[in-house]
């Protein structure tokens, strides 16, 4: 390995630590995924979650979806993986598919709108996966930029909605500006909330029953 190799993922692994702290410690923190910049919240601190809920300017009963660092956090999520999710898992994650699954009493309601269901991946960026796995615990994933605003492609695009409100930026380069994650809702059958960079025909090919999906 060549010593700027070296140097450029020790300061990767500092700058991933660096943003884990500030995590653990209640802070926000933007970052990139496989689609766009996220405003990364610890799921499980209610405070962190006003303070994003805040920066967000999100309306009031409008769910936050969560990056997972592997399947075995979904314990602490959902009630139960359906074989359906289970299909979807193995077909598209890592990857920009959000299923919505039916939420453990357990889980925030800033995280389900108030309602009884929650939205995970398992992102494919690598920083982003490092991110979740550095805190051992889910990160929100909303896009990093105020409501009705553009989302961001670069960190320094964040930087000028939300300065010194958010506590670190883990600049991960330019993103190449993928279609949001497509949401697939599983809590009742099978119905697609929002289709993305994985197509509905793709979700039924992988299910094999198309006349059973829901579209929007």
């Amino acid at each position: 390995m060549s010593a700027s190799r070296d140097n450029g993922s020790r300061r990767n692994d500092e700058a991933l630590a660096t943003a884990a702290g500030v995590l653990a410690d209640g802070g926000i923190v933007v970052y990139p995924t496989e689609t766009l910049y996220a405003l990364g919240a610890d799921a499980c601190n209610p405070l962190a979650l006003r303070r994003l809920i805040e920066l967000k300017v999100r309306e009031r009963g409008k769910p936050v979806a969560v990056l997972i660092g592997g399947v075995d956090m979904l314990r602490d999520l959902a009630t139960e993986i359906s074989p359906e999710a289970v299909t979807l898992m193995h077909r598209f994650w890592p990857g920009p598919l959000t299923l919505v699954l039916r939420a453990r009493a357990s889980v925030a309601p800033a995280l389900t709108g108030g309602g009884d269901g929650i939205g995970v991946r398992l992102s494919s960026h690598p920083l982003a996966t490092a991110l979740v796995r550095a805190l051992g615990r889910p990160v929100t994933a909303p896009s990093a930029n105020p409501a009705a605003r553009r989302p961001p492609l670069r960190a320094d695009e964040a930087r000028v909605y939300f300065g010194t409100r958010v506590d670190y930026y883990l600049d991960g380069g330019t993103l190449d500006g993928e279609p949001a994650s497509t949401v697939v809702d599983l809590r009742a059958g099978l119905k697609v909330i929002r289709e993305g960079a994985v197509s509905v025909n793709e979700v039924c090919a992988a299910l094999a029953h198309k006349s059973k999906v829901q579209t929007p």
